[in-house]
């Protein structure tokens, strides 16, 4: 099942629907479910009570009459998974922007893990703030992101996927000269607006991981593509890594890396400018689309 953070007026609050992705329609969870009066967050925690009750009743409402807002506020930053691919890594190493490698090291042995701040976070079909007060080189990142559906500390992997709720597409929009600048990449990552994520969530059924891929195109051209299979570290090397000692919650947001082929891989490297348009797919999720504002 597909499901999305809707609005259809401003003046109305926005609401959690099922989502026809093919046929372009949607139900709001509160006919399908009455008692249902909560947000996505709600959704996922009380998932176990609730998901084999949900399914369509009816034509459903066309899709071009609400605008999709957020899928999912998550209650803490997002978890984030640096240098995940192969050619990524070796990427980003010989970039010149990247004080975590030595000659030794470009792949790395454990996953690298730091957050990206909530306040990020727009919706698909948003601009992207260009923020040129603070960065001149904002560069795209296509990720795959996991969402955690069941609390749990000292996950083993065999049992991690016991853990997800799902997944959407996230772009971990960076503030290069930010990262390269503050060593630590937190606040090259964190400046308001720096996450587009969406359009939906996805139930983990709906996804068939091994064969899917991740696609980036900025302007038309494709940029980035790669399948989820190579991953250094794998979905549940993630989980068993970060609730080794973390515990994870429903609906916290794991954006496990970013393929070859984001703007400092180029020579020069191609930045992000105001007008740029990036579009990334997931197979079987949809794709995510968003504008670099003025």
């Amino acid at each position: 099942m597909k499901f999305a953070t809707l609005r259809t007026a401003a003046d109305q609050p926005p609401f959690v629907a099922l989502i026809d992705a093919a046929g372009q329609r949607y139900w709001p969870l509160s006919d399908l479910v009455p008692e249902f009066q909560g947000d996505m967050q709600q959704l996922i925690h009380d998932w176990a009570s609730l998901g084999e009750r949900i399914a369509p009743q009816g034509e459903g409402r066309l899709l071009d009459g609400a605008s999709l807002q957020v899928p999912l506020h998550p209650h803490r930053n997002m978890f984030c998974i640096g240098k995940n691919y192969f050619e990524h890594a070796a990427e980003f190493s010989g970039s010149g922007y990247d004080s975590s490698t030595t000659a030794d090291d470009v792949v790395p042995k454990h996953p690298i893990v730091f957050t990206k701040a909530y306040n990020t976070l727009i919706a698909h079909g948003d601009d992207i703030p260009r923020h040129a007060e603070v960065t001149e080189q904002l560069d795209y990142e296509a990720e795959f992101a996991v969402i955690i559906g069941k609390s749990g500390r000292g996950i083993k992997k065999s049992e991690a996927f016991d853990h997800v709720w799902g997944y959407t597409i996230a772009n971990d929009v960076t503030a290069r000269d930010l990262q390269k600048k503050h060593k630590q990449w937190h606040l090259g990552k964190s400046l308001d607006g720096l996450c587009p994520m969406g359009p939906w969530l996805v139930t983990a059924d709906e996804l068939e991981r091994d064969s899917a891929t991740i696609k980036c195109w900025v302007n038309g051209e494709l940029r980035q593509d790669a399948r989820l299979d190579q991953l250094i570290f794998d979905v549940p090397t993630l989980i068993e890594t970060l609730s080794a000692g973390i515990t994870l919650e429903p609906g916290d947001v794991i954006l496990t890396g970013t393929p070859v082929g984001v703007g400092i891989g180029f020579t020069p490297p191609r930045f992000l400018q105001a007008g740029d348009t990036v579009r990334i797919e997931v197979t079987g999720i949809g794709a995510l689309e968003n504008r670099v504002g003025d």
